[in-house]
């Protein structure tokens, strides 16, 4: 084992850094899966959303130099996205998954045939803010750099869980989510509910592409998310539909990811490619740990997935 600047500590903060950084993406999608989910409706296009937000981020910062417009593109795009497949899922006898999975493939080869001009420009990156100008120390200075949007996760998840359960907006998304005709006696009208919910539930995945492709790793290539979008799925499962569960979720597949980056930075190569596969042994660790067949799993909307 190589010694860095600060030794073995290096392990820890490589770690910390690294689950700050690649958890931002997951954050963002998996709220915005939990709002979907919540309205009782299943999103498993939002991979697809992710790879072509990443790509409608990276050519629009491209284009007109602003990172900041970059992710608004990227939110509409994603919105559009939402749009698409819940007025899909209205029709009837549609299920949400199949159509979910069609718009993933649809995303991705959007992104890839629109995208292809985009691989070698340079866009301009997403400002970070350098909290760790108090230290002397290099590696210290890199692992507080953190950016903008992981504060932005933070707080929105903080949000919405008081929202969740104090706003009439998120009393009515539960009563969808648990129960149709429930909602339906209530005056609500569910499709429209759950078409909303799946349009700003794309918007925010999308926002996870745009950090993808302008922060970390910041770049835009055809292999830029790794199955990402996925893996927030079985993270929201994982949380249980918590907004706050998400975000500490995030940071543990976020610590999971970083844990063979970390390793390597201070010297350690043996079985390096392994550690890369962290992130994925610890998803089908959580879906086999959640697994039941005697009893449904705590906070599952009650109406999630059903086909009229």
């Amino acid at each position: 084992m190589e010694e860095t600047g600060i030794g073995i500590w290096g392990v820890p903060l490589a770690i910390f850094a690294g689950a700050i950084r690649v958890s931002t993406p997951f954050i963002f999608v998996s709220l915005g899966e939990t709002i979907t989910e919540r309205s009782g409706r299943i999103n498993l296009g939002l991979e697809g959303t992710l790879v072509f937000g990443a790509m409608t981020a990276y050519a629009v910062a491209v284009i007109t130099g602003s990172p900041t417009l970059g992710v608004l593109a990227a939110m509409a795009a994603g919105a559009i996205f939402g749009l698409i497949h819940g007025w899909i899922c209205k029709l009837p006898k549609v299920n949400d998954i199949a159509i979910g999975i069609a718009m993933m493939q649809f995303g991705l080869g959007m992104a890839f045939f629109l995208g292809k001009s985009f691989i070698q420009p340079v866009a301009p990156k997403l400002p970070s803010i350098p909290l760790g100008g108090w230290s002397s120390t290099p590696q210290i200075q890199a692992a507080l750099n953190i950016n903008v949007l992981f504060f932005i996760g933070a707080a929105l998840a903080l949000f919405l869980f008081w929202a969740f359960k104090n706003t009439r907006i998120g009393l009515i998304l539960r009563v969808v989510g648990d129960s149709t005709d429930a909602a339906r006696a209530m005056g609500i009208h569910p499709d429209r509910v759950r078409l909303l919910a799946t349009a700003v539930g794309g918007s925010l995945a999308a926002i996870g592409g745009a950090y993808l492709s302008l922060y970390y790793p910041g770049s835009w290539n055809e292999g830029i998310s790794s199955g990402q979008g996925l893996m927030a799925v079985a993270l929201v499962i994982f949380a249980r539909w918590n907004p706050i569960g998400c975000f500490l979720a995030a940071l543990l597949f976020g610590g999971a990811g970083a844990l063979g980056p970390a390793l390597q930075s201070v010297g350690v190569t043996q079985g390096y490619y392994l550690f890369y596969a962290a992130p994925y042994v610890l998803t089908l660790i959580i879906l086999i740990a959640t697994s039941s067949p005697t009893r449904s799993l705590a906070g599952a909307p009650g109406a999630l997935s059903l086909t009229k």
